[in-house]
């Protein structure tokens, strides 16, 4: 199964729509991967306005 990035919040899936922003804008083109665990909480998080713990693309082309 192709993992793909929203291209809006950089959260990866396997779906064809972002289930975190619903977007459909998703490329297959990324480089990098963050986990957040506990964003509240976390400078990397906070870095990348990322609000919710999931995966995340670093890169998105």
């Amino acid at each position: 199964m192709i993992k793909k990035a929203c291209t809006n919040c950089n959260f990866i899936t396997k779906e064809n729509v972002c289930p975190k922003c619903k977007s459909s804008s998703l490329s297959d083109d990324f480089s990098g991967l963050v986990i957040i665990f506990d964003a509240e909480n976390s400078v990397i998080a906070k870095t990348m306005k990322i609000k919710e713990k999931g995966v995340y693309a670093l890169k998105v082309r």
